[in-house]
C-alpha cells in the first residue's frame, strides 16, 4: 500500500473522528478547514477523543497523545494537500460546497493523490466530474463514533480504477475498519440501504397505533436476539433527523410521512425528546429501559 500521508477535509464531527482514528493506526494526518474559528472547535473534538478512546477501547494516555501529535492542522489548502497520498473529504453534504473544494483539488493536489467522499446522501457520479481525477475518484464512508461502530463502506463508480478501489480497500483495513466492499454505486451504501427500511417500518407501525414504540423494540429484540430495538436506535440518531426527513416527504404528499411528522413533534420534539444527546428520546439516559435485564419479561 502507497498511502502513508493522508489529509481530511472538513473537521466536523466526523471529520475529526476520521482524522483521529487515521492517526491513532499510525498515520500521518493533515486536518483542513476554512478558517481558525473551525479548527479551534475541531482541536476541542480531537482532544475530547482522546478520553473516548481511553474509555471505550482500554487504550493508554500515551497512546492517544501520540495520535494527537500526528495531527497538523491547516487553513491553507495547497498547505494542506501537498504531500498527501489520500484526500477524505467530510464537508457538509451541500453540492455547491463540495464541487466548490473537489474544483480546488484538482488544480493543487499531487498526481499520485486518491480522492475519496465520504458523503452519505450523493454517490460518486455526483461528484466525480470536479475532481479532474476520475480513476482516483470514490466514495469512503464510516458511520458515527468510528473507532467502535467500524464500518468502512467502500464505494467505486464505473470508472474508479481497480487498482484504486483495491488499495482504499487495503487502507480501511489499516486503520482499523471493517472494510466493506460496494461495487456499483447504491444511494444508502449497505448500511443504510438495510436501516432505512428497518426503521421506516417501525415508525409505521407507531404512528398508525398497531402498537407503541416499547413493545415494537421488544418484539425484534426478543425476537432477533439483539440488545437494541429499532426506537433505540432512533434515540442514538437523534430524532431531529427522521422527523426532518418525514417532514420534507410530507411536503410532497406522502400522508404516512405526515403522521409520523405530526407523531415526532407532539410526542417527542416538543418535550424536548431529541435523543441520546439531550438524555431524552423514546427512552431516558444513560440507563434506558431496553438495557434493564427484566426489559424482555
Amino acid at each position: 500500500m502507497n498511502i502513508k500521508q493522508v489529509m481530511v477535509a472538513g473537521s466536523g464531527v466526523l471529520g475529526s473522528q476520521i482524522a483521529f482514528q487515521t492517526a491513532f493506526n499510525g498515520f500521518n494526518v493533515s486536518v483542513y478547514d476554512i478558517n481558525d474559528e473551525a479548527l479551534e472547535r475541531a482541536k476541542e473534538r480531537l482532544t475530547g477523543l482522546k478520553a473516548d478512546y481511553k474509555e471505550d477501547l482500554g487504550t493508554t494516555q500515551e497512546a492517544v497523545d501520540a495520535a494527537y501529535e500526528r495531527l497538523t492542522l491547516f487553513t491553507d489548502l495547497a498547505e494542506a494537500v501537498k504531500d498527501a497520498d489520500l484526500v477524505i473529504e467530510a464537508v457538509p453534504e451541500v453540492l455547491d460546497i463540495k464541487k466548490a473544494l473537489y474544483e480546488k483539488l484538482a488544480k493543487i493536489a499531487p498526481e499520485k493523490t486518491i480522492f475519496a467522499s465520504n458523503s452519505s446522501t450523493m454517490i460518486p457520479s455526483q461528484l466525480v466530474e470536479f475532481t479532474g481525477r476520475p480513476e482516483k475518484f470514490l466514495h469512503l464512508h464510516f458511520a458515527n463514533r468510528i473507532w467502535v461502530n467500524n464500518t468502512a463502506e467502500i464505494m467505486k463508480h464505473d470508472r474508479t480504477d481497480a487498482s484504486v478501489f483495491e488499495e482504499i480497500i487495503e487502507f480501511a483495513k489499516a486503520i482499523n475498519m471493517i472494510a466493506l466492499p460496494i461495487y456499483k454505486e447504491q444511494p444508502g451504501y449497505i448500511l443504510n440501504s438495510l436501516l432505512v427500511p428497518f426503521l421506516d417500518a417501525a415508525q409505521n407501525l407507531v404512528a398508525n397505533g398497531i402498537a407503541d414504540p416499547e413493545t415494537v423494540d421488544k418484539t425484534w429484540m426478543a425476537g432477533m436476539g439483539v440488545s437494541r430495538g429499532p426506537f433505540g436506535v432512533l434515540d442514538i440518531i437523534g430524532l431531529n433527523t427522521p422527523y426532518n426527513i418525514a417532514v420534507e416527504k410530507a411536503k410532497s404528499g406522502n400522508e404516512q410521512k405526515a403522521k409520523i411528522a405530526e407523531y415526532f413533534k407532539t410526542e417527542l420534539i416538543d418535550k424536548g425528546r431529541l435523543g441520546i444527546q439531550t438524555g431524552k428520546g423514546f427512552y431516558d439516559y444513560p440507563h434506558p429501559k431496553y438495557e434493564d435485564p427484566n426489559f424482555l419479561k
